[in-house]
């Protein structure tokens, strides 16, 4: 694909302002695994005045929960989950200094709002596409909370990761303009 943008990480807020929505980028080095669960505890740890398992300041989170890997292989299938259960605690991780998420759909006001104030960017990544997005993780291990299973703090190093920026650090986003244009293209139809 043409005009591809090269991340690696860490990612830091000047780079994230620089990025678009819409912008097509392959991410490499290490990106943090974690689910609800882990960002739960993430926020009771900051409440109980503890530090976090990792530094977040330039980091990337992804939204998955990985399946057991087959004998051979890193890590198994590793398909993004949905974003919006993270949105509860995402403002505060922002404001701490995530720059980056990788998930699916739709981001809250607030979410957008944090991302907007402190400079931070949303990722797309292809929900389905699990076991192809596994092939781009070139090692994997458990971070912290490994009670938590598949939903642990994993740190991941990934290696041409594809995404999409979804949203970026001005607030516009695709879901949007996406929506946007389809209206216009429908009612351009259905008046023409």
């Amino acid at each position: 694909m043409d005009n591809v943008i090269t991340l690696n990480t860490p990612l830091t807020r000047d780079i994230v302002r620089k990025l678009k929505a819409g912008d097509h980028a392959e991410i490499s080095g290490v990106v943090y695994a974690a689910r609800d669960a882990a960002h739960k505890r993430f926020i009771e740890m900051l409440d109980e005045g503890k530090e976090l398992p990792f530094d977040i300041k330039d980091q990337v989170i992804y939204y998955v929960g990985p399946c057991p890997a087959r004998p051979g292989e890193v890590i198994g299938s590793a398909g993004p989950t949905t974003s919006g259960r993270m949105d509860a605690y995402t403002p505060r991780l922002i404001e701490l200094g995530l720059t980056g998420m990788i998930g699916k759909g739709l981001r809250s006001g607030e979410v957008v709002e944090a991302m907007k104030k402190y400079g931070a960017v949303y990722f797309g990544a292809v929900g389905g596409a699990g076991a192809l997005l596994s092939r781009c993780i070139i090692s994997e291990e458990i971070a912290a909370f490994p009670e938590l299973g598949p939903e642990a703090l994993r740190r991941l190093v990934v290696r041409n990761f594809p995404v999409v920026v979804v949203t970026d650090s001005e607030g516009r986003d695709l879901y949007s303009s996406g929506r946007e244009s389809f209206q216009r293209v429908f009612v351009q139809k259905r008046e023409g």
